[in-house]
């Protein structure tokens, strides 16, 4: 049975600058740069882990320069994600996984009949123990480390000969190198649907939202 990530969805063919970086944070201020400029968050990809990379290349990953590892189709890719974005997701997470739990709360007791004292000190209590358990949960389900490694490489796509150019200036600005704009092949697997991996139910089967 082949894994969701060898089921190729769509290809196509797009044009896209890429640059190689040195530190995670030049190459996290260049795709902020990029975003404040107007371009689609979509549009912006980063290279995935090492680990991963690896395991979908195999052992020659290690020889192939970052310079040249940018001009391959088939390495892998996430999406960019400040770490701005990410406090503001884990923030809305905990904070809607503590409102719900605080109203859970009140229900039970308004249909118990406590009183409203007893009410709102439970509620406001579990509440936000619950949020901080949100809280940690969200750094486990939605958390990104930094990509580890001296060589990272950002891909920009844009549809124009003049914002390609802008796009190569604001790479260049902040640091990266081997700033080019080429055409290459994307493929979309399963794994790049959002939400692919949830399992609606689990009594129901193993199949997630995006297995056919």
């Amino acid at each position: 049975m082949r894994k969701s990530s060898d089921i190729v969805l769509d290809r196509a063919r797009v044009r896209e600058v890429a640059g190689v970086f040195y530190t995670f944070d030049a190459m996290e201020a260049a795709g902020k740069a990029l975003l404040l400029a107007g371009y689609d968050r979509s549009d912006i990809d980063v290279i995935a882990a090492p680990e991963e990379v690896r395991k979908k290349l195999g052992p020659k990953y290690a020889a192939i320069p970052a310079v040249d590892l940018a001009d391959i189709p088939g390495v892998p890719r996430q999406p960019f994600i400040a770490g701005e974005d990410m406090s503001v997701i884990k923030a809305v997470f905990a904070g809607t996984f503590g409102g719900f739990v605080a109203l859970m709360v009140a229900l039970i007791m308004i249909s118990s009949g406590d009183t409203s004292a007893r009410i709102g000190m439970w509620s406001a209590v579990l509440g936000l123990t619950a949020a901080g358990v949100g809280h940690l949960a969200a750094q486990r389900l939605f958390g990104q480390d930094k990509i580890k490694g001296t060589q990272l490489i950002l891909w920009v796509r844009a549809n124009s000969d003049e914002r390609q150019e802008q796009a190569r200036e604001i790479l260049i600005a902040h640091g990266a190198s081997a700033v080019r704009i080429h055409e290459i092949e994307i493929a979309k697997t399963i794994d790049d649907l959002p939400l692919s991996s949830l399992r609606p139910d689990p009594w129901l089967g193993n199949e997630r939202l995006g297995q056919p």
